[in-house]
């Protein structure tokens, strides 16, 4: 039997220990932020970038990180290494931390920084060789006079309510609206529309600054593709030549229908095969190395043993978060961990 290890303030401590408490802000009110960042043959790909918006996240919320940049990205790290992974899907996630059942972040003393790093597949699964279903939803996406959309906060609910609706309609992914009516973006990730050989995708004062996002801008202008960035309509979906989404978790796939239309020719489009195809090797050869030069494990699925795991739930990170690190765990949310595993 295996088990992750998490990063919880400075140590590693089994994925299904308890480490916070009820009192934590980012438990009840989502009080916190996050990133989603992925390693792929033994580098993350664009750690620093995730790490700078994670860090922009948390001052666009007065949230004290506690700890600096560098040791957020050697706590990162040392967690896919501590559990032998060469591919990996990272969520660091920082939470106001611990107060009172008031909302007054002045109560809480210090952050809780936590760190998983697992295995995880393709987020859309077989999807990615015929396409998605897309739909739009009544669901508006936040406004940025209201709680920004490039703020990754802790509090997900216009995102997963548009995901519930899209759910109820048999879709794959949802497409938000913004308050005026443009297209923002999918429910995670970030949306690109081709016509006549040339891409477009909405500015993002209404969605995430989505690194895929840029990093497929990139690659399609070393292709000499055109990429216009401005406002797009569901006009514009309805009749574009292709469409493809991207991010983090989702990577880049291919949306082949939408509200009942077929986009093109119902396949994936050209351009964005050619787009998926470069997305895929600059992803698999690039990026901060994990491991030092033949360090890495034989099998990147590869997790400590059950006894190991427990051996090394005391064991401190190498870099510990300057501010964090001596910091004990928080008060646990209930008794230890059943022996049912569930």
């Amino acid at each position: 039997m295996s088990e992750n290890l998490i990063y919880f303030n400075g140590k590693f401590v089994p994925e299904n220990e308890p480490v916070i408490s009820v009192f934590d802000h980012g438990f009840l009110y989502g009080d916190g932020v996050f990133e989603g960042i992925r390693a792929y043959n033994g580098r993350v790909f664009k750690l620093k970038e995730h790490v700078d918006r994670l860090f922009d996240s948390a001052k666009a919320i007065d949230l004290d990180v506690g700890m600096t940049k560098e040791a957020m990205t050697e706590a990162i790290l040392e967690t896919i290494r501590i559990n032998n992974l060469t591919d990996a899907y990272i969520r660091p996630i920082v939470s106001r931390g611990n107060g009172d059942l008031g909302l007054d972040p002045r109560k809480c003393e210090k952050p809780n920084v936590i760190i998983v790093a697992k295995f995880w597949g393709s987020m859309y699964g077989d999807l990615y060789s015929v396409g998605l279903k897309g739909v739009t939803v009544g669901v508006r996406r936040n406004a940025p006079d209201m709680l920004s959309p490039n703020i990754k906060s802790l509090n997900y609910l216009n995102n997963i309510l548009a995901k519930i609706e899209a759910n109820a309609k048999g879709a794959d992914e949802a497409i938000f609206l913004d308050s005026n009516g443009y297209v923002a973006e999918g429910s995670g990730d970030n949306i690109f529309v081709i016509k006549n050989g040339e891409v477009y995708t909405p500015p993002t004062i209404n969605n995430l600054k989505g690194i895929t996002r840029a990093t497929a801008i990139d690659l399609l202008r070393e292709e000499k593709i055109p990429v216009h960035v401005e406002n797009i309509s569901l006009f514009d979906v309805y009749t574009a030549d292709e469409i493809f989404v991207t991010g983090t978790a989702a990577e880049a796939a291919p949306v082949v229908w939408v509200d009942g239309r077929f986009i093109g020719t119902g396949k994936p489009g050209p351009i964005t095969l050619k787009m998926v195809k470069k997305f895929e090797k600059v992803t698999g050869t690039t990026g901060t190395p994990i491991y030092a030069a033949g360090k890495a494990p034989a099998k990147s699925a590869a997790k400590p043993a059950a006894s190991t795991a427990k051996a090394a739930a005391t064991k401190t990170a190498a870099k510990p978060a300057a501010k964090t690190a001596a910091s004990k765990p928080a008060a646990k949310t209930a008794a230890r961990k059943p022996a049912a595993k569930k």
